[in-house]
């Protein structure tokens, strides 16, 4: 089994409601087919000079339960970062197609960047 660290960051996030089911406009990282994922860190960064909020959800691997929220409606005060995740979130994949999806929303288009980083297991 090999394990590998890995960062996936997704710039100017729409305004799209969450789960979004239809395209691939919020979806920060997909865990990848035969692969167990640990999120070991998770940082929103608000790009204006304005307060923001922020969703973010694992959309869950389809058949394997329902869609939770890592948070809903945070506050993120202009030109700072909000760290939403410091210790440990497993997102999963239960086959060989694609498993969990971490989606991020904002509540003004383009004001905010995330950085996801995470230890692949495959």
């Amino acid at each position: 089994m090999a394990t590998e660290f890995k960062r996936s960051v997704l710039a100017s996030i729409p305004t799209s409601s969450i789960p979004n089911t239809s395209n691939t406009n919020n979806d920060l990282y997909t865990v990848p087919a035969n692969c167990d994922t640990v999120v070991i860190g998770l940082l929103l960064t608000n790009k204006t000079g304005s307060g923001i909020t922020a969703d973010v959800m694992i959309e869950v691997q389809s058949g394997q339960g329902a869609n939770v929220y890592i948070v809903k409606d945070a506050q993120v005060p202009g030109g700072s970062a909000l760290e939403v995740i410091s210790g440990k979130i497993v997102v999963a994949n239960t086959g060989s197609g694609v498993g969990d999806t971490v989606q991020v929303r904002c509540s003004a288009a383009t004001s905010l960047d995330a950085t996801i980083s995470v230890l692949e297991n495959t």
